[in-house]
């Protein structure tokens, strides 16, 4: 059997399989969305879920994580990607 690489919501703090979840990175040029998994910089991971982006956009969860302002503009795309 093959293991599945786990990564931790950064809003619901669950375990979930690396596939479930949506990686942001900060890279040099700003904030990403990583559809790859491989983008340099440094980089956390949401659940794919319109609820749990909204609460991340309500709570600025991405500010924290990142120490920085995040733009709602970047939650926005997070949802458009998921649908």
């Amino acid at each position: 059997m093959k293991k599945v690489p786990m990564r931790t919501c950064v809003v619901t703090k669950e375990k979930l399989p690396k596939k479930d979840l949506i990686r942001i990175v900060k890279t040099e040029d700003g904030y990403i969305v990583d559809e790859t998994g491989k983008v340099n910089g440094h980089g956390c991971y949401i659940k794919r879920d319109v609820e749990v982006i909204t609460k991340a956009k309500e709570k600025h969860a991405l500010d924290h994580v990142f120490e920085d302002k995040i733009k709602d503009e970047l939650y926005d795309e997070i949802i458009n990607k998921i649908n």
